[in-house]
């Protein structure tokens, strides 16, 4: 078959002829694929430097962890592969399966899941999100902010406030559902008096955030406390795009009602996961083919992969590979 593969030494995947992956138990079914998004997630585990994967063996390793593709009777699904899924065929889990509702493109069923992994776990299950809450999003002009910014409308959010350094973009984002924009200054002087007019006008609830770094330190000096009631905060890190490391003043986790927490692999548990595959896909994949949750994907050719694997795409745009 042919397929995408990471060789030791060799910093692009290549579109080669590669053995077809075998069932090795009950749990497994085999599929031919149709779509796979291209993600920071997939790049970093085909290099190894993902926390959850490995450097490539030397024998190479088909590369992408998930996508749209079809059952043996058929039945298009979304699947988790437990093989690489950038290749004509993988092995996907029984057990992390959702139909794809017609109306939904292929594109568009590949490039939703890692977003909304990557929103709604956190909105969901680290913020607990409620009707009427306050949500800033930090970090929203990406393909998952912009998904998060539709979800929390979606779960109730009564305001959503956005960040992030494209004004076109923050604009975009009012389209989507935004209420309010905040630039991110190379200063950040005028961020910081934006965020606090806004907390001391309608105090935030939930903040998600993408970026971490200098404006999360921003952020959490913003909602620091001064001996008065605070309303519950919880903070949620979903990545860490302009820096790994913070510092944190232990007056923000006493003077303030602060959740700190984060939403990612291994954060968890085994019960929310499997609720992600029969309950929040399943509902997302079908408001988003109602039009009521909205994306933009670039497509290419599987055969392109070395090509493509280091495109610059538009901001909110994801890469989906067609095969």
């Amino acid at each position: 078959m042919k397929a995408a593969v990471m060789y030791t030494g060799i910093e692009l995947p290549q579109y080669v002829d590669f053995a077809e992956p075998t069932i090795k138990n009950d749990n497994e079914v085999i599929v031919r694929v149709k779509a796979v998004a291209i993600k920071h997630f997939d790049k970093g585990r085909a290099t190894g430097k993902h926390y959850s994967a490995d450097a490539p063996h030397e024998g190479g390793r088909v590369v992408g962890g998930d996508g749209v593709c079809l059952l043996e009777n058929g039945t298009r699904v979304y699947g988790m592969g437990v093989s690489g899924m950038l290749a004509e065929k993988a092995i996907i889990h029984k057990d992390r399966i959702v139909e794809i509702p017609n109306g939904l493109d292929d594109a568009t069923a590949a490039a939703l899941p890692n977003a909304v992994i990557g929103a709604a776990m956190g909105l969901k299950f680290r913020a607990d999100i409620q009707r009427g809450d306050v949500v800033l999003i930090n970090g929203a002009t990406g393909f998952t902010g912009r998904v998060a910014v539709q979800i929390a409308k979606h779960y109730g959010a009564k305001k959503v406030i956005v960040t992030g350094r494209n004004p076109q973009s923050l604009d975009e984002l009012l389209m989507l559902g935004a209420d309010e924009i905040v630039s991110l200054t190379p200063d950040g002087e005028q961020f910081k008096q934006q965020i606090k007019a806004i907390h001391l006008q309608t105090p935030i609830d939930i903040i998600v955030d993408y970026l971490w770094g200098d404006s999360a330190e921003i952020i959490l000096a913003i909602i620091k406390g001064n001996g008065s009631f605070t309303n519950k905060i919880r903070y949620v890190s979903v990545g860490s795009i302009t820096g790994d490391v913070i510092r944190l003043s232990a007056a923000n986790l006493r003077s303030v009602n602060l959740h700190l927490t984060g939403s990612g692999l291994g954060s968890w548990s085994k019960q929310q996961v499997g609720q992600l595959f029969t309950e929040i896909l399943p509902e997302m994949f079908q408001i988003a083919a109602e039009g009521k949750l909205k994306v933009e994907t670039n497509r290419v050719k599987l055969k392109d992969i070395a090509q493509v694997w280091d495109l610059a795409v538009a901001d909110g745009t994801r890469l989906v590979v067609t095969i």
